[in-house]
């Protein structure tokens, strides 16, 4: 497919392939019809069928009203997952949030013969709940720009598996702190800046014109922002990453 549409290609993020997943970015819903079409049709002369049903657009932002349609209303989606992480129309991270804590429920669920198990050493337990749980929720969140309100539900989370790993509850008192030591787990919120900065410093050593980094670093936002308080963003998040722990970006090259 990459082949036969590669005229067709425009600069990333525009056009983004992933095996047989096509993602196509606009300005406008008929830029966004326009596109599709084309697709369409350039894949029809190879042979190959684009799938209407499965087709799905998403407006970013405000919502108007209208549909886009090509032979049928395609659907049009609030949320959607791509590539293992859930993309929102509002631009936040909560729904991947959510998502992420539910796999993990489901996983240490599965794992509760041995988490659970008293003869079993927290040692052990502790390596299970780092290498498969806890890796469940992590995956994609350098690409979180997460608010307070998320990290409060990713560590009740992380505490609630600790506590039941070990057979405590809250009516015992015992600080969150105590119970993490004890299980020599670090808070998952520090992991998760862990990732963000690592992920940071990985885009800021990779050369100029490469997609990651041009995007981060090259790429000017056009348009108004909407009235109020404006969102906060992945690079805020980094920014305020960076003064807590008193670093600074030159310091990504000093490997």
């Amino acid at each position: 497919m990459d082949t036969v549409t590669r005229d067709l290609q425009t600069p990333y993020p525009h056009t983004m392939l992933y095996a047989d997943d096509v993602v196509l970015m606009a300005e406008s819903r008929e830029e966004s019809k326009e596109k599709v079409i084309t697709w369409k049709n350039r894949l029809a002369l190879y042979g190959l069928k684009l799938n209407l049903r499965k087709t799905e657009y998403m407006e970013f932002g405000s919502q108007t009203p209208g549909k886009i349609s090509v032979q049928e209303p395609l659907t049009k989606a609030l949320t959607f997952k791509y590539l293992g992480s859930y993309l929102s129309y509002e631009g936040g991270v909560t729904t991947d949030v959510s998502a992420k804590i539910q796999t993990a429920w489901q996983k240490w669920k599965t794992l509760t013969g041995v988490l659970c198990d008293k003869k079993l050493p927290r040692k052990l337990k502790s390596k299970v709940y780092r290498t498969v749980i806890r890796p469940a929720v992590l995956y994609g969140s350098e690409c979180w720009a997460i608010t307070k309100k998320d990290e409060q539900r990713l560590s009740v989370m992380e505490t609630t598996m600790l506590r039941r790993t070990i057979g405590t509850s809250k009516l015992e008192h015992i600080p969150n702190e105590t119970i993490r030591l004890s299980m020599g787990v670090a808070p998952i919120v520090d992991k998760v800046r862990e990732k963000r900065l690592r992920w940071f410093g990985h885009v800021l050593r990779r050369e100029d014109n490469h997609p990651p980094k041009r995007l981060l670093l090259h790429t000017e936002i056009e348009g108004k922002r909407p009235r109020g308080r404006p969102k906060f963003r992945w690079m805020d998040k980094v920014h305020t990453d960076l003064r807590q722990l008193c670093l600074t970006p030159d310091q990504a090259h000093d490997r």
